[in-house]
């Protein structure tokens, strides 16, 4: 089966003169400056966030009480589609506003050259949009790739990754946690502070690990769990699950991302295969936070049978089987291979040595740097600033763009592919397909979401419906049908039901 895998963004926003009771609004104002061409609204009907993976359905969903505090109780109510502000795109994106941020969901992606490029190319997008919100205001906003407002409250940076639907859920449950725990010594993004009161003089690696209070649960606004169960396949449910993860920073690094995805793909795969650890970890929400904190880099893990290790050694077991595994199996696989290997010797040797590929070692540099120059110490305030400043998308001004122009950042794809990636879906997914209806047809549909799309005629509604086209095969003859079928009505009899 191809490998198919997305990331979700929410985007930090800050508009200059406005506080955090306007981000809401203000957000969908910037997404809906977007200039393209897109479809909507939204066919939320395909959704139920609340259907569990473990066989039950959640009578609700926690909502995080420090968001909460800047709802504002008098705002009348918009419908769904007015206040997301839907917008899928030509690149078989979505773009929309989720809660007072901007959000990129990339399109369905089978090679790790595409899933980059399509990640980078929402950044442009989402800046894009600030931009123009920007002239409409007169004022700036800005916008930031991170998790944390640094005030308590964080934002997800999610990844979606296609699964069979054998294995019992609980034994995926079990499988993943060593994991997601450990594999943060490479993924994560760096961090000034400690939440929820953004208390500097500690250098985390992630993001993201303050934020986690349960092992495993549906909900993904608060009380978070380090694996979702959330039961929203967008495929055929009886043969496929998706794996929505939310334990994950959002990188900047090009590097990072395709490493994350990759290893994380794999480890995918080995769950899928059968794969049991050989290892258990004692206490796992606990210990990545301490896995973050550890200035040490020592990262020891204490497992359930009493034996310390190091997070390193978690991660070569996954490593290890899935080179016995898949080794030689196509080009992403063996580069994944490879690289996480590389990266785990030089972690256990010197992570700062791997400054132009993770994120949290090139921006822990830059901090390092300021403190020698100024003389300073790990609880100045400014600090947060700079790791702020590392976050900004806009090139012109971002620290994350300053090493990129400096040639100190690794890069994975080229500014041609980024480009491209705006308006051009991958072309062996059924984004493809779905990017190619929105070019043709946006006018004429009614509603979309990721595997339906809704075609309308002056008399009838059609459902075309794409949860078969996951094969490169099909979704080549998805687009021939495009190609060869002018009239709308036409078209319909190959993709959709009445």
């Amino acid at each position: 089966m191809t490998p198919l895998y997305g990331i979700e963004t929410e985007y930090g926003l800050q508009v200059e003169g406005k506080g955090a009771e306007d981000l809401v609004a203000e957000s969908r104002a910037a997404v809906n400056a977007y200039r393209g061409r897109f479809a909507s609204p939204w066919r939320y009907r395909d959704e139920d966030p609340r259907n569990d993976m473990r066989g039950f359905h959640a009578s609700r969903l926690r909502y995080d009480p420090e968001d909460a505090k800047f709802d504002n109780p008098a705002a009348v109510p918009l419908p769904a589609e007015d206040e997301r502000a839907d917008h899928v795109l030509v690149n078989g994106a979505r773009l929309y506003n989720d809660h007072g941020h901007p959000e990129y969901s990339t399109p369905e992606c089978a090679s790790l050259a595409d899933i980059v490029a399509h990640d980078k190319a929402g950044e442009r997008i989402v800046l894009a949009c600030a931009q123009a919100r920007a002239a409409e205001l007169g004022a700036p906003v800005t916008i930031y790739k991170n998790n944390t407002d640094f005030h308590g409250s964080s934002y997800g940076t999610h990844e979606n990754y296609l699964m069979g639907r054998e294995r019992p859920f609980g034994e995926v449950i079990v499988a993943l946690i060593p994991f997601l725990v450990t594999r943060i010594v490479y993924t994560g993004a760096g961090k000034v502070g400690v939440e929820p009161r953004g208390k500097p003089g500690t250098f985390q690696l992630s993001q993201r690990a303050d934020f986690f209070t349960e092992e495993a649960s549906v909900d993904t606004l608060h009380r978070r769990p380090l694996v979702n169960t959330r039961d929203e396949p967008h495929a055929d449910s009886r043969l496929w699950r998706r794996l929505h993860v939310i334990a994950g920073d959002a990188n900047l690094s090009e590097y990072a991302t395709a490493l994350k995805i990759g290893t994380m793909s794999l480890a995918a795969r080995l769950i899928d295969d059968g794969f049991v650890p050989p290892l258990r970890i004692n206490r796992p929400v606990e210990t990545i936070k301490e896995i973050s904190r550890d200035g040490s880099y020592r990262w020891p893990v204490r497992l359930t049978n009493g034996r310390i290790v190091r997070a390193t050694e978690v991660q070569r077991a996954y490593l290890d089987e899935a080179r016995k595994r898949f080794a030689g199996d196509r080009g992403d696989v063996d580069w994944t291979l490879a690289e996480w290997s590389a990266v785990l010797d030089a972690l256990d040797e010197d992570p700062m040595q791997l400054g132009d590929r993770l994120d949290w070692v090139a921006k822990k540099a830059l901090i390092d740097d300021f403190v020698a120059d100024d003389g300073g110490d790990w609880d100045d305030y400014r600090l947060q600033a700079i790791d702020m400043a590392y976050c900004d998308i806009d090139p012109a001004v971002g620290l994350y763009g300053a090493l990129v122009d400096a040639g100190q950042m690794r890069r994975f794809v080229s500014d041609d592919a980024i480009e491209a990636a705006l308006d051009t879906p991958p072309s062996n997914t059924r984004a493809a397909i779905r990017g190619e209806l929105v070019c043709r047809y946006a006018e004429s549909i009614g509603n979309v979401a990721w595997g339906t799309v809704v075609l309308r005629t002056e008399n009838d509604s059609w459902v075309a419906d794409l949860d078969g086209y996951l094969t490169p095969e099909k979704v080549a003859q998805g687009l021939e049908a495009i190609g060869r079928e002018s009239d709308l009505r036409e078209l319909i009899k190959v993709f959709g039901s009445r």
